[in-house]
């Protein structure tokens, strides 16, 4: 009797656009809420995974990742209704790493996490940002330092062995000693796995409206407050496994390796993004329309025009593990040697150093690899450039 194969992996994303209100510097979709609205946007929720799911057959469900906007003001009972949803319509592995996204002030209710925890929840991301509340009033923050002790306390006490705290370096008036501070104070709380994100302004939010007002910490500034923080992080036994994000052993996420090892994702909600059987696609930002049933896309792509080599390239070099140049070559046909040139270029300037496998980026790499990026882009061009000369000129050797 011949054996089953064996099922693909596949990461979940669900989106909840609700936020009380919306932080200054946020870009993402995020709207206000109303109970009649977040019931109306529950059902859409549910009657969309239940269409995907016979598309999901062949594939397991190993991460599920419930994002937002603010999904915890959903309320328990709602998101226990998409979690019940989502373990009846697709084969969810019994070691699933579930996570929901809270802010600190909707996440101090031990009663809700437990609701959530049985529901099959076992991660909670707490947007903490800052142990300063000046610096969070400033950037539009509605929770203080003393409601993240609160929440995190109340993740132990309902059970929940996994917690990951979000802070952003960067911000408008912050120093060296604010962040260190905050960092200081995070650590006391012991969560598994830390986010550090250097802000990034994005166009048409109230701070880049206010831009001009503000004090921000230069790019030096900036580099040093980020290089300390691999160092402490390290120092107090949290591994560096993306330019990011610091985990302890065994608690890296496992969802979010999902995109930067390009596996198969599916995304629910409006602004949601898939990445699925060789189509990448995303939901229009609305709302309404996604609640009328009308799953509009906003893009989609196929893997005839994804750029799949370059984005090898891009997501490994953010990942401690980098490039697997076997890999790279094996899976796109394309030689890696003009690669090679270049990576012992940013070797000699402190910026990569070579594995086992191939090359990754030093922490003061991953503060430039942008500009990496780019010029490695460049290179894989050129190679494909020859590569279609040699073709039009009959020769289909790899070059």
């Amino acid at each position: 009797m011949m054996a089953r194969p064996a099922k693909k992996p596949l990461g979940l994303y669900v989106h909840i656009p609700f936020c009380r209100q919306k932080c200054s510097y946020c870009d993402f979709y995020s709207l206000p809420h109303s109970e009649e609205k977040m019931d109306a946007y529950t059902a859409a929720l549910v009657r969309h995974l239940e269409e995907v799911a016979p598309q999901a057959a062949a594939h397991q469900a190993d991460t599920v990742y419930i994002g937002g906007g603010t999904p915890t003001y959903l309320g328990a009972s709602r998101l226990k209704t998409i979690l019940q949803t989502i373990h009846k319509r697709y084969d969810v592995s019994r070691d699933a790493e579930i996570t929901v996204e809270a802010n600190p002030d909707s996440a101090c209710d031990v009663k809700a996490l437990r609701t959530l925890r049985r529901a099959g929840v076992n991660r909670i991301s707490l947007g903490v940002q800052s142990a300063d509340d000046d610096l969070l009033r400033r950037i539009g923050r509605i929770h203080t330092f003393d409601q993240v002790k609160q929440a995190a306390q109340a993740v132990r006490r309902a059970g929940i062995r996994n917690l990951s705290m979000d802070l952003i370096y960067g911000l408008p008036g912050q120093t060296l000693d604010h962040w260190l501070d905050t960092l200081a104070e995070v650590l006391v709380l012991n969560p598994e796995h830390i986010s550090c994100y250097g802000l990034k302004l994005e166009e048409g939010t109230p701070l880049y409206l206010r831009r001009a007002q503000e004090t921000f910490p230069d790019d030096d500034q900036q580099a040093e407050m980020y290089l300390c923080a691999v160092e402490l992080l390290a120092q107090h036994g949290y591994e560096q496994y993306e330019i990011s994000n610091f985990a302890r052993p065994g608690f890296a996420s496992r969802h979010n390796l999902k995109y930067w090892h390009m596996d198969e994702y599916a995304g629910f909600g409006p602004g949601a993004h898939s990445d699925m059987g060789d189509v990448r696609f995303a939901y229009i930002r609305d709302i309404d329309r996604y609640i009328a049933g009308q799953l509009v896309l906003s893009e989609s792509e196929t893997g005839e025009t994804l750029a799949r080599d370059f984005e090898y390239v891009m997501l490994s070099l953010r990942t401690a593990e980098g490039i697997d140049r076997a890999c790279f070559e094996r899976t796109y046909r394309q030689r890696f040697a003009p690669l090679d040139a270049l990576f012992r270029q940013y070797e000699s300037a402190g910026l990569a150093q070579p594995t086992e496998k191939g090359w990754r980026l030093t922490p003061r790499g991953f503060l430039v690899s942008n500009s990496i990026i780019v010029a490695l882009e460049d290179a894989l061009a050129s190679q494909k450039l020859q590569r279609q000369t040699a073709a039009a000129n009959g020769d289909y050797r790899i070059v």
